[in-house]
C-alpha cells in the first residue's frame, strides 16, 4: 500500500528537474542597460559604434560590456545611476538621428541562453517599458472624408458626361457645372450617392455651383470612426510586434494611450506605431522630362513632380489607381533572392489594377510610400511640433504582364520590406495620430516595484511554511517542499510564456502560494480524522489522499473557472493575475496530490508504523 510505480515517480523526477532548470535564468537577475539605434532604423556602423564606445567610457560611469545586437548597440552597467549618466552623455554627444533607451538585459549565462531559456519577462510597472500617448489628427480625418467626396462626385459625374470642376474649398466641396441645365440632374446623383450629405445650389457668373458639406452628425460619426478606428490599428500593430499584456485605449475625445512593457526596441515601436504609412500606386508621366520639371519647380499639366529614394526626380500621373486602403493582406517575402513584400488587393481594388495593367502593358508604374509624422520646429524661440507629409517613390517598374489582386514591391532592403509588410498587415490608419506624450519607465522604478513583491512573497512563503512545520510536523515539512516546489514550477511556466509579469501577477503568486497549502491541509485532516477512526496508519494515508481529491479537484476547477473568465473578459494587469491564477492551480494540483504523495509513500509507504507525525 502507498506506492507509486517507478514510470510515475520517473515522470515525477523529470518534471520537477526540467522546471528547475527553466526556472533557473530567474535567479540571475539583469543589468541595468542602454540601447542605442538609429532613429530611421537600420543598422549603426562600426564608426558610430567606436564613437558610442568612446562616450560611454569618458562618461566613467563602469561599463561592463558593449556589444552589437540586431544592428542595435547594447551596453551594461554595474549600476543604475552610471546608467542614466551614460544615456545623457549619449543623447548629448549623438544627438539626433539616435534613440538612447533605458532598457534591462539578463545576466543569463551563456551555456542556459543557448538552450533558449530566460527569466521571466516583466510588465511595466516591474521591468520599466514606454508610454505613448497619441493625438488624433481630427481635422485630417474630415479633409480625407472630403478628399473622398470629391473624387466620388467627380467620378459620378464624369460617368454620366456632365461637365464640372470639383475642387475641396475649405470644409465645402464645390461642384461648378458648365451647363447650369445639368444642375437638377447632379443634384440627384449626389443626393443618391450620399442622402445625408448637405446639399445646396449657388448661382454663379456662368454655370451654376453646387455646394457639398457633411452634416454635423456627420463630422461626429466620422470622428468617432477615426479614433476607434486608429485604437484598432494601433492593437493590431502592437500585436504584430509581439508585445505582450500591452495597454491600447482610447483617452479623451481625441487622445490613444498605449503602454508597452518591457519593449526590447523602442526605436521601432514608435516608427510603427506612430507612421501613417500607406502606398498609392501610379502610371509614370512618360515623354516628360523630370530634371526640367525639377529646375522650372513645376510639374507638367496631369502630372506631380515626386523624388526617389536616390533623391532623383520623377514624374507621376496625378490620377492614383489605388490606395492603401484597398489592401487586404501583405507579406514579406522574397523575389529571385531580393526582399520584397507580397501584396493583396481587396476586389474593387483588383478590378482597378486589372484594368489598368491591361490598357498600359511594358508602360512604367510607380510605387509611392506615404507616410505622415509630426517635427519638433524652433519658432520664435518656442519649440513646436508640425505635421510633416512624406512621399518617396520606393518603386518604378514595368508593367510586364496583366495582374489583379495579388503581386509583389521589390526594391527594399530587409528591414524596410519588414516594416512595410507590418504596417499594411496591420491596417493603415484612418487619419494621422501624433505623440504628444513619451515616457520611458526606467528600471529603478520597477526594480523597487520588484523588491517589494519579492518581499511579500517570501515573507508569505515564509508564514506559510512556519505553520505547516509547527501543525503538521513531518507531514507539513513534505507540504512545504511541495509549495516550494509549486513555485519553481510556476516562475518556470511564466519563463516559457510570451506573457508578462505585473504587479498584480505577483498578488496572483501570493495567492497561489496560500492556496497551495489548503489542499494540503485537506490531505492532512482527512488523515487525522483516518486515525482517530482507529485506522492502521497506511489506511489512513490511503484514505486521506483518496478521499480528499475529489474535494480539492472540485475546488480548484471552480478557482479555475473563475480565473477563465477573468482572461477572456479582463484587460492588460487582470489578464495578468488570471494567467498566474489559472497557471498556480495547475501546478497546485500537481504539487500537492502528486509530488506530496510521491515524497510520503517514499518515506512512509510500506513500512510498519506505529503513529504518523501529521
Amino acid at each position: 500500500m502507498n506506492h507509486y510505480p517507478p514510470w510515475k515517480n520517473i515522470l515525477i523526477a523529470v518534471i520537477m528537474a526540467a522546471g528547475v532548470l527553466v526556472a533557473l535564468p530567474n535567479i540571475f537577475g539583469e543589468d541595468p542597460a542602454l540601447q542605442i539605434t538609429l532613429e530611421k532604423g537600420g543598422k549603426i556602423d562600426e564608426g558610430s559604434a567606436e564613437e558610442i564606445q568612446r562616450t560611454v567610457q569618458s562618461a566613467g560611469v563602469g561599463q561592463s560590456r558593449l556589444y552589437f545586437e540586431k544592428g542595435r548597440v547594447v551596453a551594461t552597467f554595474p549600476t543604475v545611476d552610471g546608467q542614466l549618466r551614460a544615456g545623457d552623455k549619449l543623447r548629448e554627444v549623438l544627438g539626433k538621428g539616435y534613440i538612447v533607451a533605458l532598457a534591462l538585459e539578463p545576466r543569463t549565462p551563456r551555456w542556459l541562453a543557448a538552450l533558449g531559456l530566460k527569466p521571466v519577462r516583466l510588465g511595466l510597472d516591474l521591468r520599466g517599458g514606454v508610454h505613448f500617448l497619441f493625438q488624433v489628427d481630427m481635422e485630417a480625418a474630415l479633409n480625407q472624408r472630403l478628399d473622398r467626396y470629391a473624387s466620388d462626385f467627380s467620378r459620378i459625374l464624369r460617368d454620366n458626361r456632365i461637365r464640372r470642376n470639383v475642387r475641396l474649398d475649405g470644409k465645402e466641396v464645390r461642384i461648378e457645372l458648365a451647363d447650369a441645365a445639368d444642375a437638377d440632374q447632379a443634384m440627384k446623383l449626389i443626393k443618391e450617392s450620399d442622402p445625408n450629405i448637405e446639399l445646396r445650389r449657388e448661382s454663379a457668373a456662368e454655370g451654376v455651383v453646387l455646394v457639398a458639406r457633411m452634416t454635423e452628425q456627420q463630422v461626429r460619426e466620422r470622428q468617432n470612426f477615426a479614433i476607434e478606428q486608429n485604437t484598432v490599428t494601433l492593437r493590431n500593430r502592437v500585436n504584430e510586434l509581439g508585445v505582450s499584456e500591452p495597454v491600447v485605449q482610447r483617452q479623451g475625445v481625441d487622445r490613444i494611450l498605449v503602454q508597452l512593457p518591457g519593449v526590447q526596441d523602442p526605436a521601432q515601436a514608435e516608427r510603427v506605431l506612430g507612421a501613417t504609412a500607406t502606398l498609392e500606386f501610379r502610371l509614370v508621366c512618360e515623354g516628360e522630362n523630370p530634371l526640367d520639371a525639377q529646375q522650372k519647380g513645376r510639374a507638367p499639366v496631369g502630372c506631380e513632380l515626386y523624388k526617389d529614394r536616390g533623391g532623383a526626380p520623377v514624374l507621376l500621373r496625378r490620377r492614383t489607381i489605388i490606395t492603401g486602403d484597398q489592401l487586404i493582406d501583405a507579406a514579406q517575402t522574397f523575389d529571385q533572392g531580393m526582399p520584397a513584400v507580397s501584396v493583396r488587393l481587396d476586389a474593387k481594388g483588383g478590378r482597378e489594377m486589372l484594368e489598368t495593367t491591361k490598357a498600359n502593358l511594358n508602360k512604367p508604374m510607380a510605387v509611392v510610400f506615404v507616410e505622415q509624422k509630426r517635427e519638433r520646429v524652433e519658432r520664435d524661440g518656442q519649440v513646436t511640433e508640425v505635421p510633416r507629409e512624406t512621399r518617396e517613390v520606393i518603386s518604378v517598374a514595368t508593367i510586364r504582364g496583366v495582374f489583379s489582386s495579388q503581386f509583389q514591391i521589390t526594391g527594399l532592403d530587409v528591414v524596410e520590406a519588414r516594416d512595410l509588410a507590418l504596417l499594411l498587415r496591420a491596417g493603415s490608419l484612418a487619419a494621422p495620430i501624433y505623440k504628444v506624450e513619451e515616457r520611458t519607465i526606467g528600471p529603478s522604478l520597477g526594480q523597487d516595484n520588484i523588491d517589494k513583491g519579492i518581499m511579500a512573497t517570501v515573507v508569505g512563503l515564509l508564514l506559510v511554511v512556519s505553520f505547516m512545520a509547527i501543525y503538521y510536523k513531518g507531514f507539513g515539512l513534505v507540504a512545504d517542499i511541495g509549495l516550494i516546489s509549486n513555485l519553481v514550477l510556476l516562475l518556470a511556466l511564466l519563463s516559457l510564456l510570451p506573457t508578462a509579469l505585473s504587479l498584480p501577477g505577483i498578488a496572483g503568486i501570493v495567492l497561489t502560494m496560500g492556496m497551495a497549502v489548503d489542499a494540503n491541509v485537506l490531505i492532512y485532516e482527512r488523515v487525522r480524522e483516518e486515525l482517530r477512526n482507529g485506522n492502521s496508519p497506511q489506511a489512513s494515508i490511503h484514505a486521506g489522499f483518496e478521499k480528499a481529491f475529489g474535494t480539492i479537484v472540485d475546488a480548484n476547477i471552480t478557482t479555475l473557472i473563475a480565473g477563465l473568465v477573468l482572461f477572456a473578459f479582463g484587460t492588460g494587469p487582470i489578464k495578468g493575475f488570471a494567467v498566474v491564477l489559472c497557471l498556480g492551480i495547475l501546478t497546485t494540483m500537481f504539487t500537492a496530490v502528486m509530488l506530496s504523495r510521491s515524497i510520503i509513500n517514499a518515506i512512509f509507504g510500506g513500512r510498519r508504523l506505529e503513529r504518523l507525525p501529521v
